[in-house]
């Protein structure tokens, strides 16, 4: 991955973090559009990039990659408490352990997110249109992360902590995924191990955007508000705009 990669995934969680400081805390329309398009982006270019790639010649492995990806993260959701899918739950009392978790729930995902990124050059010599793939997958987790970094921060500055604390916690989840990509550049991974761990991703992106996509409203009335339907509307057309 080329250093403007590591730069824009680094950026991407600074800038949706940085927003989440000058808008009202109690305004989350905002947050559940930007959400709404970003699972349809990700759940788009999961089925139409990604799957097919990893289940190129016919390795059934890749199924099970896929289901250890989306059960890892739905264990991962009661570490970050759902901060992914812009849930923000503060608790009634600020604790150390309440950070803990919310951290490290979100860094392992934003780690893992980032391993498929480090060893894309290695896909080239394959097929050439497997360098777009792991762009594709690159813009998904930016999509992605902007808004988890937004709730993450409009979480901390509800509960209480500290600017300085909050800014700390943000460079930490900034990291996470340019650190895993280089990580996994370092280790040199095979293309089998490779597929692996893009397969585990997808896993998870498909947890992550069906959970957003399918807890609609968030209430008993299973309504889709309309401004929600175009945001989705806009993000599959985002991703079907890949394909042409």
């Amino acid at each position: 991955m080329t250093i403007w990669g590591y730069l824009l995934l680094f950026l991407s969680v600074i800038v949706g973090g940085g927003i989440a400081f000058y808008v009202q805390k109690n305004n989350k329309n905002i947050l559940q559009m930007v959400l709404s398009f970003s699972g349809a982006y990700i759940l788009g270019i999961a089925v139409l990039h990604l799957m097919p790639f990893v289940f190129e010649g016919h390795n059934h492995t890749v199924g099970l990659w896929i289901l250890g990806g989306f059960f890892v993260q739905l264990l991962l959701d009661q570490l970050s408490s759902g901060v992914e899918h812009g849930h923000i739950h503060v608790p009634h009392n600020r604790t150390a352990s309440f950070a803990i978790q919310i951290m490290l729930g979100l860094c392992i995902h934003a780690f893992l997110e980032g391993m498929p990124l480090g060893n894309s050059e290695s896909f080239v010599s394959e097929a050439s249109d497997h360098q777009h793939n792991h762009q594709f997958l690159l813009w998904g987790i930016v999509f992605h992360k902007a808004p988890a970094a937004f709730a993450l921060v409009l979480l901390f500055l509800q509960a209480k902590y500290a600017k300085p604390t909050v800014i700390l916690f943000l460079l930490i989840f900034a990291v996470m995924s340019p650190l895993g990509a280089f990580l996994a550049t370092l280790m040199n991974l095979n293309a089998a191990l490779q597929k692996g761990i893009m397969a585990f991703v997808i896993g998870s992106f498909l947890h992550i955007a069906t959970t957003i996509l399918f807890e609609i409203d968030g209430s008993e009335h299973h309504r889709v508000p309309f401004r929600r339907i175009v945001a989705i509307l806009f993000g599959t057309v985002a991703a079907l705009l890949t394909i042409l």
